[in-house]
């Protein structure tokens, strides 16, 4: 690993940063962010120093289905024009077993940060044709939305709620060096 030491930015093409919720407590409905920016620094011989800060358009969410996503940017969930980025930021990474780190972060949603706990499996790197060093790690987390103020719901009439307050988030990452360690 320690030949993976280095910069990285994830590539938006071969990767998605996504998210899965209950909807009206019988069926799944899944998201991405298809617009954002990363810095990575990856560190192989001390996975300590490593760093990941990723930066999202609340904007860009995409659910496939139009009258949703506008819901989803608008002011009972992610409020868009008034939070357009959502953000990620690293405070620790450990290897917590063979091929998994454990990166402790802090999650802005709509001017409240608090900390989650993301783990990562790498999955493995490649030189591809055109010469470019690429990464991959999957990742998951789950968070309570009400944490970040996103309180919207409507009550079902059998109980329970129309969406449900877990979010699982899902990381798929394929990462390009853009610079070796110096």
């Amino acid at each position: 690993m320690a030949a993976l030491t280095g910069e990285w930015v994830i590539d938006p093409a071969h990767s998605r940063i996504g998210f899965s919720v209950r909807h009206a407590m019988v069926t799944t409905v899944r998201g991405a962010f298809t617009e954002y920016q990363s810095r990575l620094f990856f560190d192989g011989r001390d996975p300590a120093r490593s760093q990941a800060e990723i930066v999202l358009s609340t904007a860009s969410v995409d659910t496939g289905v139009d009258q949703r996503d506008s819901h989803l940017v608008g002011r009972d969930f992610l409020d868009a024009r008034a939070h357009p980025r959502m953000r990620f930021t690293s405070t620790a990474v450990q290897l917590v077993g063979t091929d998994v780190y454990r990166m402790t972060g802090d999650l802005t949603i709509k001017d409240t940060t608090r900390p989650v706990v993301l783990d990562l499996t790498y999955i493995g790197n490649v030189t591809d044709p055109f010469g470019y060093q690429r990464v991959g790690f999957d990742g998951t987390t789950t968070i309570n939305r009400s944490d970040w103020g996103l309180t919207y719901n409507s009550k079902l009439a059998e109980g329970g709620a129309m969406v449900s307050e877990t979010v699982r988030l899902q990381f798929d990452i394929a990462a390009i060096r853009t610079a070796p360690a110096a």
